[in-house]
């Protein structure tokens, strides 16, 4: 057998380049880079990493596999992995406030799941808002697991407003007692009154989750409440805000919570980490301890105030009339617009955001009546404000079109493709 042939006659197992053995992926990869290259990015859930993150995401750490925490593994030859883990645990602890972080979470709602499933029985109450309110999938919607397994009840928002309805949450957990109470979501753009839901939770001796999903990089950053002390645990994730890879981390400062939840994720919910996203997650966090990311989050609150402001300008309805995190939703109703439309015109044009249910939406979640933008990745790419109220005006050319005259739509598509490719190639990402 030849030398390095990977036991399967390829030579250059460990040196031939993915262009040359997958011709089919390397094309895809590429494709995806231009893509990107090309594209003013607003899905609030996404942001664009530093190469030092690419880097430990592709490492060689990819070939191991680990199983329980540091020190007490499952396999051996761990001692990287242990440094690695422990050094993005001080480093979040730090970054947070906080005594005890878990950092092997795959996602955050399975950070989620690993609350869940630490503090609740199936058929136990727990209390979130509602997903057509702002919340998310993992805090009680019919259609997952969350939802499935558990009895669900929900706040919302006032209708005059759109802001929560903290007496609707009263009200249901004295109703429902749950022994669960969540606070966070997916598109609802204001700061949390972190300690009028843990006095709900209080007052039925629930325990009290923030997820900060989206805002977890601002909290960091000084640009926004921090939900500790608050909180009886804290989740969020480490590829939006925090622009880390994708992953999620588990907060709290009760020792006795801390060490349930280790074993909710492990062995509970999750086997082996993912130790080259764990080492990612440790580079992000460094980064994140910089004081530069400290102007980067209050640019990515700045931006997303000014992306806001140039839309309500143009007529189009701001769910709660601004922002207080990186997201901020449309309301298209008003204007006769849907948003799943709305969405894929904007792509053609370089400009990536998804169609978002809003509340009190008739609409179904695959149409909506509403569309999400973030500025976390935008900013992250270079923009700063006045480009974001260019961006707005941009965007709200297309929303003109849409709704006066959609069937020259195609014609505004490109002109605002061609500003869309001035803004990209003045901010390049990832050169050579």
């Amino acid at each position: 057998m030849p030398p390095n042939d990977g036991g399967g006659g390829l030579r250059n197992f460990f040196s031939a380049p993915l262009a040359e053995t997958d011709p089919p992926v390397a094309a895809a990869l590429a494709d995806e880079l231009n893509r990107q290259r090309d594209t003013v990015p607003l899905i609030a859930s996404e942001n664009l990493v530093s190469r030092a993150v690419l880097d430990a995401q592709g490492s060689v750490l990819t070939n191991k596999t680990i199983e329980g925490y540091p020190g007490r593994r499952y396999h051996s030859g761990a001692r990287n992995a242990d440094a690695l883990e422990r050094l993005a645990i001080e480093r979040a602890k730090t970054l947070f406030g906080c005594r005890f972080a878990n950092v092997q979470p795959h996602s955050g709602s399975q950070a989620n799941q690993a609350v869940l499933l630490l503090a609740l029985k199936p058929g136990d109450a727990i209390l979130g808002m509602a997903l057509n309110a702002g919340g998310h999938l993992s805090h009680g919607a019919p259609a997952n697991l969350s939802g499935k397994w558990f009895k669900a009840v929900s706040y919302g928002v006032r209708r005059e407003d759109g802001l929560i309805d903290y007496d609707e949450a009263e009200r249901q957990a004295a109703a429902h007692r749950p022994k669960l109470v969540i606070a966070g979501g997916s598109s609802y753009p204001r700061v949390i009154d972190f300690a009028r839901l843990r006095w709900i939770a209080d007052s039925v001796d629930a325990l009290f989750l923030v997820d900060m999903a989206h805002f977890g990089g601002l909290v960091v950053g000084g640009a926004h409440p921090n939900p500790f002390p608050h909180a009886h645990i804290a989740t969020t994730t480490t590829f939006k805000s925090l622009r880390g890879p994708r992953g999620a981390v588990i907060l709290t400062n009760d020792e006795a919570l801390a060490k349930r939840l280790d074993s909710a994720v492990f062995p509970g919910l999750q086997g082996s980490a993912l130790v080259a996203a764990i080492a990612a997650k440790a580079v992000c966090f460094g980064e994140a301890l910089r004081p530069e990311f400290k102007t980067y989050a209050r640019a990515v609150l700045a931006n997303a105030r000014a992306l806001a402001a140039a839309f309500a300008r143009r007529g189009y309805d701001i769910v709660t009339g601004g922002t207080d995190t990186p997201l901020l939703l449309v309301d298209l109703r008003r204007h006769g617009l849907k948003g799943n439309v709305a969405a894929a015109s904007l792509e053609r044009a370089g400009l990536d955001c998804n169609m978002n249910s809003v509340p009190f939406d008739a609409e179904k979640p695959n149409i909506t009546s509403g569309l999400r933008f973030g500025a976390a990745a935008g900013t992250t790419r270079g923009f700063g404000t006045a480009d974001f109220d260019r961006i707005g005006d941009l965007a709200a050319d297309l929303l003109d079109g849409l709704r006066t005259n959609p069937t020259e739509i195609a014609t505004v598509e490109r002109t605002v493709a061609a500003a869309i490719g001035e803004l990209t190639r003045r901010c390049p990402i990832y050169p050579g």
